[in-house]
């Protein structure tokens, strides 16, 4: 399941809700984003994006997870809008009968969530705006998925 969304959102709800009622999972892996503060340098993060681009390419990353392991559920929630540190941004979650699978899901999605889906980061900090780009160290970790 994909939400792209303003609202912050429930993580302990949100995982609940995605095991409730099956029995045949044995593994909820989750991570939750947030944003940082950059060392007191940031007032604020806005996120933009173009819903019908954003939604297709979360799509895609979700069916080519769910092709590459054995999973029961997959969530993704990404907010969009404006957001003050120390904000949730993102919160991935899969859920499969087996525990490593869900772990390198997970860390797939994430991975991949950095360097692929289509939003644009503007920083607002004391000196001025700055849209953010993926750091080398982003490229990196998706890399090792190829």
């Amino acid at each position: 399941m994909i939400k792209v969304q303003e609202q912050d959102f429930d993580v302990g709800g949100e995982l609940a809700a995605m095991a409730d009622g099956k029995t045949d999972i044995g593994a909820v892996v989750s991570f939750t984003g947030l944003v940082r503060d950059g060392g007191g340098s940031i007032r604020k993060m806005t996120l933009e994006h173009y819903p019908a681009m954003t939604e297709k390419r979360l799509a895609e990353l979700e069916a080519a997870a769910r092709k590459r392991w054995p999973l029961d559920e997959v969530l993704i929630i990404h907010r969009h809008g404006e957001l003050s540190p120390g904000d949730r941004i993102v919160l991935v979650a899969t859920a499969s009968a087996h525990r490593q699978a869900a772990f390198e899901a997970c860390n797939y999605l994430i991975d991949w969530l950095k360097t692929e889906a289509p939003f644009w980061k503007l920083e607002e900090t004391q000196l001025g705006e700055t849209w953010v780009d993926a750091h080398d160290g982003d490229a990196a970790a998706a890399a090792r998925w190829k």
